[in-house]
């Protein structure tokens, strides 16, 4: 099983490079399509946030060319982002995947917006037909890993994150936020975070725009805010001396001439740009002004560092976590291609036990249902001995150069038709069903 990995992210690539490469929500469904027609491509998921863009791709041949499809889909000369590219394939690209979804390798360690992040990706990839049984495998494995990152170490015990970050900011700078008029553009998740922070150190009042105006009256009525509809936003955000923005707005929504309106109508009076939106929605000509102060995501990094520090020893728990999930996981696919023979060989043997006790149930007449158990236990008993030896010894030389050669003498001695393990749940599973280990002396 090929995974293939290719992407940037805010350690590799600055804020104006991870915009070019950014995937909105509308036009992922299509760009996932266009992945899947990469020669060589079984399957696909794209992840595109504020912090990263990555392709994630499982192989049917070696490995593919998903540079080329980088280059062909946003049209850009790859001179412009090849440098800050990272790739990884196979293991490396399990434990990327991983410390991704686990956020080892967010900006924030342990901030808890990546992991929902990951799962609407693999959601919109599931609904596109772009996952199926092999990133469904890995994917639901990473969704696991994080839950356990998560239960048994302290990386995500305090509530941080970038909207968090951002808010610290502005306290900062203004010395107090009691008081401080906020403008919140953008009505998901990371804004109504931003909102909370905000009320709690005391600003007020706020209001709030959004492309589609119901999503804005929503997340008001939760804060206790103003609405403000989006083609109404220019008259209303010079009333903000704070503004929050994070759209999903292909190009950059405040342009130099509306700070200057801003800072007309405000007699000068300071605001401040938080825009930790990819692509960014202001202008950085905005920053030139006297009187305008603008933050992108990547001017957060120096405020993260303290948060970061403070996570290094529970990071690092983590990462010993993650090195052993991804053993394990390798170990799990070594065995999947011996599963279609172990469920033949369960099936076989199954369809024999029925066949016979049938057969004999005839001569014995009328059983109590005492004795139909004792029968079906019995039975079944004798099976998962015989068995358990065979699957044992076929589980056990999975990794081994001998395997091919075992299977095809175990479909040969007992005339087996291999069933296809497509199901995640089969190909997941450690332990194949209905077989159980009944022998005692077969456990240390």
């Amino acid at each position: 099983m090929n995974f293939q990995l290719i992407g940037v992210n805010h350690k590799t690539a600055p804020v104006e490079v991870r915009e070019r490469l950014a995937v909105s929500d509308r036009n992922l469904p299509e760009a996932l399509q266009q992945l899947l027609r990469v020669p060589g491509v079984g399957e696909g998921m794209i992840l595109s946030t504020c912090n990263r863009v990555e392709v994630l791709a499982q192989t049917t041949n070696g490995s593919v060319d998903l540079r080329q499809f980088l280059a062909q889909y946003f049209g850009l000369d790859p001179a412009s982002y090849e440098s800050h590219l990272y790739e990884y394939r196979q293991h490396e690209a399990v434990r990327h995947v991983f410390r991704v979804a686990s956020s080892l390798d967010s900006m924030i360690v342990g901030e808890p917006q990546i992991l929902g992040q990951v799962k609407e990706a693999y959601a919109t990839a599931r609904a596109a037909g772009a996952v199926q049984s092999h990133l469904d495998l890995l994917l639901t494995r990473a969704f696991a890993v994080a839950k356990k990152v998560r239960t048994e170490t302290a990386v995500g015990s305090s509530s941080v994150s970038i909207a968090s970050v951002a808010v610290e900011l502005a306290g900062k700078i203004f010395g107090s936020l009691e008081g401080k008029r906020v403008c919140l553009i953008g009505a998901g998740k990371m804004s109504e975070l931003a909102a909370r922070s905000l009320l709690a150190q005391g600003a007020a009042p706020i209001f709030v725009a959004n492309r589609t105006y119901d999503r804005a009256v929503a997340l008001a009525a939760t804060l206790g805010a103003e609405a403000v509809r989006f083609d109404d936003l220019y008259n209303h955000c010079d009333r903000a001396d704070i503004v929050i923005t994070s759209t999903g707005a292909p190009v950059a929504i405040f342009k130099r001439e509306h700070g200057e309106m801003f800072l007309a109508r405000r007699k000068n009076r300071p605001m401040f740009f938080i825009d930790i939106a990819v692509p960014r929605d202001v202008d950085p000509e905005m920053n030139k002004l006297d009187g305008i102060f603008v933050y992108d995501i990547d001017d957060l990094q120096d405020a993260v560092s303290t948060h970061v520090a403070g996570r290094q020893k529970e990071a690092e728990r983590a990462e010993i976590i993650i090195e052993l999930e991804v053993e394990r996981f390798h170990a799990r696919l070594q065995t999947l291609h011996v599963v279609p023979t172990i469920v033949s060989l369960q099936d076989q043997f199954e369809t024999i036990r029925q066949a016979e006790v049938d057969r004999v149930r005839g001569r014995l007449g009328k059983l109590s249902p005492e004795q139909e158990a004792a029968i079906e236990a019995l039975s079944h008993g004798i099976v998962n001995k015989i068995l358990h030896t065979p699957i044992r010894s076929l589980k056990s030389a999975a990794a081994g150069p001998e395997i091919t050669t075992l299977i095809e003498s175990f479909r040969k001695i007992f005339d087996l038709h291999a069933k296809p393990a497509t199901s995640p749940e089969i190909a997941a599973s450690e332990d194949i069903a209905p077989v159980k280990d009944t022998d005692p002396g077969s456990r240390n």
